[in-house]
């Protein structure tokens, strides 16, 4: 049986479609990991600190409402 090039292309795009579901495997795992410590850090931060996430990423005023009726990032008041 000899190879043609048809199946020698074959070949080559199944190693590479393997190769990249590697690659994406590891950067989503290292992803994943990446998250976790930023939850635990922000956790730990809030804490100390009784600053929320949302307070501590610059994100307060949309939360506390009146910031976000007087700057009308939102159509609605609380």
């Amino acid at each position: 049986m000899t190879n043609t090039p048809a199946n020698d292309k074959w070949f080559e795009n199944r190693a590479a479609e393997q190769v990249h579901r590697e690659q994406l495997e590891r950067v989503e795992r290292f992803n994943g990991r990446a998250a976790m410590l930023g939850i635990v850090i922000g956790v730990i931060t809030e804490g100390l600190t009784g600053a929320g996430i949302a307070h501590q990423i610059g994100l307060g005023p949309l939360i506390d409402g009146y910031a976000a009726c007087h700057t009308q990032f939102l159509p609605f008041c609380f």
